[in-house]
């Protein structure tokens, strides 16, 4: 351990206020060609390694800034649910492995969702973290996830979901496991409701959620090499005691065997959400719900 990095360094900037506008590293490596690459760069380029194609992890609200017209949108709030339901505890308690993700990612919970523009067409968007424990599925993240596809129907129009997480928060045992059906039946009134819903796979895409709204959608874009499965290629190879497919579970793989619709690099997935999204509407939106003073209208959680 690096005491004078670990725990004297942050202690004086704790006591002096001051705040890293920049990450302790300024150079990122490209985990594919290993190429150093300065992370203004990396950011400017929507976190694309630039040698290799690489797809690094988006922060989530860079990811909807990125998709929304402007980078404007309403945050959609979401309903307070019990932060540990069973008082979990194995290593550590429950509650503070939350304290500790709240703290590292300045979220609540693994999803965020807003209500906007694309092309001046009205969606609601939300994204999974996969910095908030591994982007699992707890009664949190099923709450804020129905409440954003309910927002979507009351609002007539497309629910878009970059999904990203490891599977179900075992700490909230069925409980969490109770959020794949209850996601389920919320895609299905969707349906009913003729509400198109366009999935984006991104890395990585595995266990419950590939059981559930993961793979529900209308049509599916997974990004460039974005790992999507259930069970993890090591377990499977262990079960079959056969030797996978090279490529196996990843984005190239599963669209050429008919799971993913499209692959589409980032840089392009602004404009193609906007167009499957006209095309699933089958007609010219209407423009967006705005105020007399011509602002979004805001969002509550009912």
């Amino acid at each position: 351990m690096n005491w004078i990095k670990n725990f004297v360094r942050p202690k004086i900037r704790s006591i002096l206020g001051v705040k890293r506008d920049v990450p302790e590293n300024m150079w990122i490596k490209d985990p594919e060609s290993g190429q150093m690459v300065f992370y203004r760069d990396l950011e400017a380029n929507q976190f694309v390694f630039p040698g290799s194609g690489h797809h690094h992890r988006l922060a989530p609200d860079l990811r909807l800034k990125s998709m929304f017209d402007n980078g404007e949108y309403e945050p959609v709030e979401f309903p307070a649910v019990p932060p540990d339901p069973l008082k979990f505890r194995d290593e550590r308690r429950y509650v503070d492995r939350l304290k500790e993700a709240k703290q590292k990612s300045g979220s609540e919970d693994a999803i965020h969702a807003g209500f906007g523009a694309i092309d001046a067409l009205p969606v609601v968007m939300a994204v999974q973290d996969m910095g908030f424990i591994a982007g699992s599925l707890g009664t949190a993240a099923g709450e804020a996830i129905i409440t954003a596809m309910r927002l979507a129907v009351a609002r007539k129009c497309p629910f878009v979901f970059f999904v990203a997480s490891g599977g179900a928060r075992m700490q909230e045992g069925i409980l969490s496991l109770m959020q794949m059906p209850r996601t389920t039946a919320m895609v299905q009134e969707m349906r009913e409701h003729r509400i198109p819903y366009i999935v984006v796979l991104t890395n990585p895409t595995t266990g419950g959620v590939t059981a559930s709204y993961a793979m529900l959608g209308d049509f599916h874009i997974a990004e460039p090499k974005a790992q999507i499965g259930f069970a993890g290629a090591r377990v499977i190879e262990q079960t079959i005691r056969e030797k996978l497919p090279e490529g196996f579970q990843r984005a190239e793989y599963l669209q050429d065997h008919g799971m993913v619709d499209l692959v589409v690099h980032r840089h392009q997935m602004r404009e193609t959400v906007s167009r499957i999204a006209r095309i699933l509407m089958k007609s010219q939106a209407a423009p967006a719900p705005m105020s007399n003073s011509g602002a979004l209208v805001p969002i509550s959680a009912e």
